[in-house]
C-alpha cells in the first residue's frame, strides 16, 4: 500500500473509533425521528394515539414509542418537569438535549398547544387528564432573635405615645393609631415593624442608634424623641411575633 493509502487508511480508522467512542441517540437512523418511552399505563390511555399524529403533522417530526427508558429521547414517568395529571402526575425528562427535534418536541410537550392538546383528549366524552398543579412551596418559618420581654418593655415604654401595645395599655395612645395586636394581624405586619421608623410619621421623631441619621438642627423633633437600638427593633419584633393578633372582622371597641 502506498503512503497515500495508508494515510487514508489510518484517517478512515480514526474517524471510526472517533464515531463509536461519542455518545449516540437512541435513534440515530433518521434524524427527523424522536424516540419516546411511556409506561404502559400511559399509553394504554389512547393518548399517545391521539397527540403523536397531531404534533408530526405540524412539524414533519416523527416520534415512535420506545420499548425501554434507555432507548429514548424524552421518558414521560415519575421525574423531571411535571406535565398534566391523570391517574397520576406525569412528568417529562429529556435525555437527548441539544437534539433538535427531541428540543422541538420537548417544547410542545410543554407548551399551550401540546398541553391543550393532551387536556383536550376525552374518547368518552369527559376528559382523562387535567393540568398539573403546581408544586408546594415549602413556608418557612419566620424566627425573631429578639428578647420579647424586653421587648414588651420597649413597647410600653417608648410606643405608648401613640399605640396601644398590650391589653393594660388599651386606652393609651391617639384614638385613630391602630394598637399593636391590629397592626400584628395585617399581612405585612413583619415589614411593617421591621422598618417602623422609615415610615410616617416616625422619620420626625424616631432615632434608631447607628441607623438613621441626627435631626437637622434647623428642623428638630416636633416632640421628645423616640431613641432605640437596633436589639431593642428586634426585640419589639419578637415580642409582636408572640402577641395574640386582633379579629379585624370584630368592631375595633372590642380590640
Amino acid at each position: 500500500m502506498t503512503r497515500s493509502g495508508l494515510l487514508h487508511a489510518s484517517a478512515f480508522a480514526f474517524a471510526l473509533v472517533l464515531a463509536l467512542a461519542l455518545p449516540q441517540r437512541a435513534d440515530a437512523q433518521d434524524d427527523r425521528t424522536v424516540s419516546l418511552y411511556a409506561p404502559a399505563a400511559l399509553v394504554e390511555t389512547g393518548v399517545m394515539d391521539y397527540i403523536l399524529p397531531r404534533f408530526s403533522l405540524k412539524t414533519q417530526i416523527r416520534v415512535r414509542l420506545a420499548d425501554a427508558p434507555d432507548k429514548a429521547d424524552i421518558v414521560l414517568g415519575d421525574d423531571g418537569r411535571a406535565l398534566f395529571e391523570g391517574g397520576q402526575v406525569w412528568h417529562m425528562r429529556v435525555r437527548s438535549e441539544g437534539h433538535a427535534p427531541t428540543d422541538r418536541f420537548a417544547q410542545w410537550l410543554t407548551g399551550d398547544i401540546g398541553r391543550d392538546t393532551i387536556l383536550a383528549y376525552a374518547p368518552d366524552g369527559e376528559p382523562v387528564f387535567r393540568e398539573a398543579a403546581p408544586p408546594e412551596r415549602a413556608v418557612r418559618a419566620i424566627a425573631f432573635d429578639g428578647d420579647p420581654t424586653l421587648g414588651h418593655a420597649v413597647s410600653v415604654a417608648k410606643c405608648t405615645r401613640c399605640h396601644a401595645v398590650d391589653e393594660a395599655t388599651r386606652s393609651a395612645g391617639i384614638g385613630s393609631t391602630p394598637s399593636f395586636a391590629v397592626l400584628r394581624a395585617l399581612p405585612d405586619w413583619e415589614q411593617r415593624f421591621t422598618a417602623f421608623y422609615a415610615l410616617n410619621p416616625h422619620p420626625a421623631f424616631t432615632i434608631i442608634h447607628e441607623v438613621t441619621p441626627p435631626f437637622d438642627e434647623s428642623r428638630p423633633s416636633p416632640i421628645v424623641p423616640i431613641a432605640l437600638t437596633l436589639d431593642e427593633v428586634e426585640a419589639v419584633l419578637a415580642y409582636v411575633a408572640e402577641m395574640q393578633a386582633a379579629d379585624l372582622g370584630a368592631p375595633l371597641a372590642h380590640q
